[in-house]
This record gives structure tokens, C-alpha cells and sequence, in this order.
């Protein structure tokens, strides 16, 4: 098969977003049944996970509750390779060609990216990485996109990396770098300068969102069904959101949480005119496209069971046409549209998915008042039987 990404003979090109995953070694079954049934009805070009690909800093934990149960690297990395083969090994089963970031969660443990990303590249199926420059991180790279004769670059995948850890002081910096932005720059010129002097087309992947993308919100009154609350602690004071419809469309249960230090990525970005959207993950609960100052900013939800979220857990669809791939089509598929709203589909996704703990206490009394229900009916019919 062919490192490259290139459109089919018909011309179509099919990428999946897979966002926060966020699992461990054990994973949750129905993230894994959904994602299995999301592939086989899709049948993806390519998958792009875009970040908290696993809970990385639960990876010590035992089954039950934070305490510790093992001590050494090894063993973690043992259990990092086993929840990245839960999340990888559907991929290399049916040949789709993936490729990831980081989010703020994979590097809260004592393996390092690069030591990770050792473990996505030994799977024949991942794409990029970058493993020569230096001043980025691992996780930030390009990917073409090619013709279907393989010979013209006509659209670029960006990814970049948006937090990284300091493991001495134990705390997460959430950016995109001043050197990733410059890195970005000079790249993109090298694509245009390969393109005739003209932008090559592109969409950027990254886990966490640009501040700018909090104008898709507008301040509410705490009364409005839509209203998301943030408390303010430096003012002491709580406000009220919800998405501006003037902007955007979609669902947000949450605010907009952009990385903390802004190094002029939107300027870059209107520098050299090549992205025409940014796709974000990290907000579990928010799905949405928008657009800020000629730019499409596309969120998308969780895709984890283990960790918080909503109705929207699922996955997003890219699809792109050779003719004209700068008007790629988009859409989210939720659990229920992939695994469909039948008893034992429902059943799954509450027995498995944190944050119904309501639900699950209601099937249980439910299923204890049926249990009793039942005995008593038995013994009223052997008390019967006996009489005669």
C-alpha cells in the first residue's frame, strides 16, 4: 500500500476524526464496538485522532478508584502499549492508514512523546510523525494530499501540537509554540512556492482550541435553555454563555476553552491564506462549526466512555472531492446513529459510559424490583401447588 494519501480512482477522499478517545488498558467495550462499527460503514481513506488519545495520567491507577498499583516505567509503558492497541490494532486489522497528536492528558506519565510515538509508528498503518526537525514537537507535522494518479499535491493536513507537560513542576502548558508557528510559516511557504506561488488548500488538526474561537460564544442570561455557566475567579463572578447563532451552529455544554498562551497563530494563519478551517477536540461536551475572521472553526465531541461527556460521544466525517477539495463536506455521526437506539445498544452505552450514574442506580432498582417481583410470584404459585 502506498504511503501516500491519495484520492481514489473515482476522485473521493473519506478522512474519520477520532477526538478523545481518553481510555486506559482496560478500555470500555462500547467505545471500541462503536468505532468498530463506525469503520466498517464508513470505510475511512484515513483516520485522524486529535488528541487525549488515552488517559494518560490514570495509567498507574487500579481497576477501582486513583490508588497506585504499579511503580516502574516499564510497567506503565506496558499498559500506555496496550490502551494505544485497543484504539490502533481495528485500524491495522482493516489496512486504514491513521495518524495522531497529543492532547493534555497523553503526556501526564513518565513516558515521553517521542517514547509514544514509537509505539504508534511500530503499526504499519501510521502516517507521519516527524522525526528529524528538532524545534517541534513530534506530534506536529504535514500530510499531503495527492491526485489520484499520485503525482499533484492538492490539499495539506496540518498537525500540531497544542500542550505538552512539565513533568518538574507537574504542570500542563497549554499552547501552540512560537517555534511551531514559525515552523508552520516556513513550511507553508515550501508548499507554495511548490504550487505555482499559490496557497496549497489545507485544514489544521489540534487538540486544543485557539483563544479567538471564544467569539463563536456570546454572554446569556442564566435563564436561556442553552445557557452554559463558567465561573469567573478572578472577578468572583459567574457568567453565563451560549454559542452565537450569528457565527455558528451546533451544541455547546461547555465553554470555549482556548490554550492559555497565544503565540500569533491566527496571524500566521491569515499571513499565508493556505488553512481554510481548524479542527479542534479537547471539548468533550461541544460540537460545532463556526466561523471567526474568514476561517471555519470545526469542534468536535468525545469520542470516550471512560470519561465525561454526552449524547454527542461519536465521531466526525470529512469527505473531500479531487475536483474540488476546498469544498469538503462535513458531518457527525452520534453513538446512537452508528450503533443505532435498540434496547441493548442503550444498555451498553449506560452500563459503560461515565457520568450516568442516575441512569444506571434507576436500570439496577428497576432490576431488583423485578428479581423480587418474580420470587414473589414463585412463591405464591409453589404455596399453590402444595395445596393441591
Amino acid at each position: 500500500m502506498s504511503k501516500k494519501l491519495q484520492f481514489d480512482k473515482n476522485g473521493r477522499f473519506v478522512l474519520m476524526q477520532v477526538s478523545d478517545t481518553q481510555d486506559l488498558h482496560n478500555v470500555r467495550p462500547t467505545m471500541i464496538r462503536m468505532l468498530n462499527n463506525a469503520y466498517d460503514r464508513i470505510r475511512p481513506d484515513f483516520v485522524v485522532f486529535t488528541g487525549d488519545n488515552i488517559l494518560g495520567n490514570h495509567l498507574r491507577d487500579a481497576r477501582f478508584g486513583n490508588r497506585h498499583v504499579i511503580h516502574t516505567k516499564q510497567q506503565e509503558l506496558e499498559r500506555m502499549k496496550r490502551a494505544i492497541a485497543h484504539i490502533i490494532e481495528p485500524l491495522e486489522k482493516r489496512k486504514i492508514p491513521f495518524t495522531m497528536i497529543y492532547g493534555n492528558h497523553d503526556d501526564m506519565n513518565e513516558i515521553t512523546k517521542a517514547e509514544q510515538a514509537d509505539i504508534y509508528r511500530s503499526y504499519s498503518m501510521c502516517r507521519g510523525l516527524n522525526s528529524t526537525d528538532s524545534s517541534i514537537d513530534v506530534d506536529t507535522f504535514d500530510l499531503p494530499l495527492y491526485s489520484s494518479d499520485g503525482k499533484k499535491k492538492l490539499f495539506n493536513f496540518w498537525m500540531l501540537d497544542s500542550a505538552y507537560m512539565d513533568k518538574s513542576k507537574g504542570k500542563c502548558h497549554t499552547t501552540v509554540s512560537k517555534s511551531t508557528v514559525d515552523w508552520y510559516i516556513k513550511r507553508s511557504q515550501e508548499l507554495k512556492k511548490e504550487n505555482n506561488n499559490k496557497p496549497l488548500p489545507s485544514i489544521m488538526f489540534q487538540h486544543i482550541p485557539m483563544p479567538e474561537s471564544a467569539c463563536l460564544m456570546r454572554e446569556c442570561s442564566f435563564d436561556n435553555p442553552k445557557a452554559v455557566h463558567f465561573y469567573d475567579k478572578e472577578k468572583n463572578k459567574d457568567f453565563y454563555f451560549c454559542l452565537d447563532e450569528t457565527k455558528a451552529e451546533g451544541e455547546i455544554s461547555e465553554p470555549i476553552k482556548g490554550y492559555s498562551e497565544n503565540n500569533g497563530q491566527l496571524e500566521a494563519i491569515k499571513q499565508q491564506g493556505d488553512v481554510i478551517a481548524l479542527v479542534y477536540g479537547h471539548e468533550h461536551k461541544n460540537n460545532y462549526i463556526g466561523y471567526h475572521d474568514g476561517l471555519k472553526i470545526i469542534q468536535t465531541s468525545t469520542a470516550s466512555f471512560r470519561c465525561y461527556g454526552n449524547h454527542l460521544r461519536g465521531v466526525r466525517v470529512f469527505e473531500f472531492d479531487e475536483k474540488k477539495p476546498s469544498e469538503f463536506n462535513t458531518y457527525f455521526l452520534t453513538y446512537d446513529d452508528i450503533c443505532g437506539k435498540g434496547m441493548l445498544s442503550r444498555l451498553a452505552y449506560i452500563f459503560d459510559a461515565d457520568g450516568m450514574e442516575k441512569e444506571k442506580y434507576t436500570l439496577l432498582a428497576a432490576s431488583a424490583v423485578g428479581v423480587g417481583a418474580l420470587a414473589l410470584t414463585g412463591a405464591y404459585i409453589y404455596r399453590l401447588l402444595k395445596k393441591q
